[in-house]
């Protein structure tokens, strides 16, 4: 009952900062200054940002492409608009995701018989998420999407880019530019408008019919060089496409000369038979009587 147990400790060793704690501040290397992110962040692995075989350019856009929305442009003409990298550089990074499985591009031809290019980007390469399974960006997310209304409060509506004014909003003008707007469906199925959208984007129309821009020319202005990625909010490409666009006034047109007085033939003067000028035949200057005298 009294045997004293030599191996127990007689108090709580204390750790020692830097060597016992896994937390200790490091002599040399990087020092993070890290805050807790609550919301607007997207969650990416280590084997990614950490990867031995990618470049950082490649790291870099496999980060960017994993933090935008379904449906963004990440083709390489877009991605070159972004960064500062060329066309070619940012091809050979997006080759090398997909040689390491972040990235699946097929080419795939829709109901109107246009080819487009899909892109699947892939946190996990060798991972397929089902339907039911949220993406990883998604998840990432704390704050609820506005993209599930509720009864009582329907979800907030984007405003729209401002679109060039009229000077003379007159409402032939305007009914012609919702005209417009409403062929362009014709042209091209994504740019299917609502009233409200065309509503909003018809002044800029008329801006544009206020320049002596005929409505062809309008229309073809918009819907030429479209992008093969699905339009997300093709009433918002339209305005800002109707905005840097705009073209120039016409030139002021100068006013017309005044017509020349109208040359008369030449006719014989019936008192002295001296040819003059004149619409009709008589006599000439001299000889008329009724002109008054000069003094």
């Amino acid at each position: 009952m009294d045997t004293e147990n030599p191996s127990a400790p007689l108090r709580a060793q204390s750790r020692i900062a830097g060597k016992n704690h896994s937390h200790g501040q490091p002599h040399s290397g990087v020092v993070h200054d890290n805050a807790r992110h609550t919301e607007n962040f997207t969650v990416i692995g280590n084997d990614l940002i950490q990867h031995q075989e990618l470049s950082g350019l490649a790291i870099g856009l496999a980060c960017y492409i994993q933090s935008v929305r379904a449906g963004t442009a990440v083709d390489i003409k877009t991605l070159a608009d972004r960064f500062p990298e060329g066309r070619t550089r940012i091809a050979a990074a997006l080759r090398e995701l997909e040689t390491h499985g972040y990235l699946r591009r097929t080419h795939e031809r829709t109901s109107t018989g246009r080819v487009v290019t899909r892109t699947v980007s892939c946190n996990r390469p060798g991972h397929r998420a089902t339907r039911s399974e949220p993406s990883g960006r998604g998840s990432a997310r704390r704050t609820p999407t506005p993209d599930k209304p509720t009864p009582d409060k329907p979800p907030p509506r984007k405003r729209l880019p401002a679109v060039p004014q009229p000077s003379h909003p007159h409402p032939a003008l305007l009914r012609t530019a919702v005209d417009v707007l409403a062929g362009l469906r014709r042209r091209d199925p994504r740019l299917l408008l609502s009233a409200a959208d065309a509503e909003h984007l018809a002044p800029g129309v008329a801006a544009w019919l206020e320049r002596d821009v005929a409505p062809t020319a309008v229309r073809h202005a918009l819907t030429e060089n479209l992008p093969n990625e699905p339009l997300i909010r093709p009433a918002a490409f339209l305005a800002h496409r109707l905005a840097a666009q705009l073209p120039p006034p016409p030139p002021v047109r100068p006013p017309a000369p005044p017509a020349p007085e109208p040359r008369h033939p030449f006719q014989t003067c019936e008192g002295c038979n001296r040819a003059f000028r004149a619409p009709a035949p008589g006599r000439c200057r001299d000889c008329r009587t009724d002109l008054p005298e000069a003094t």
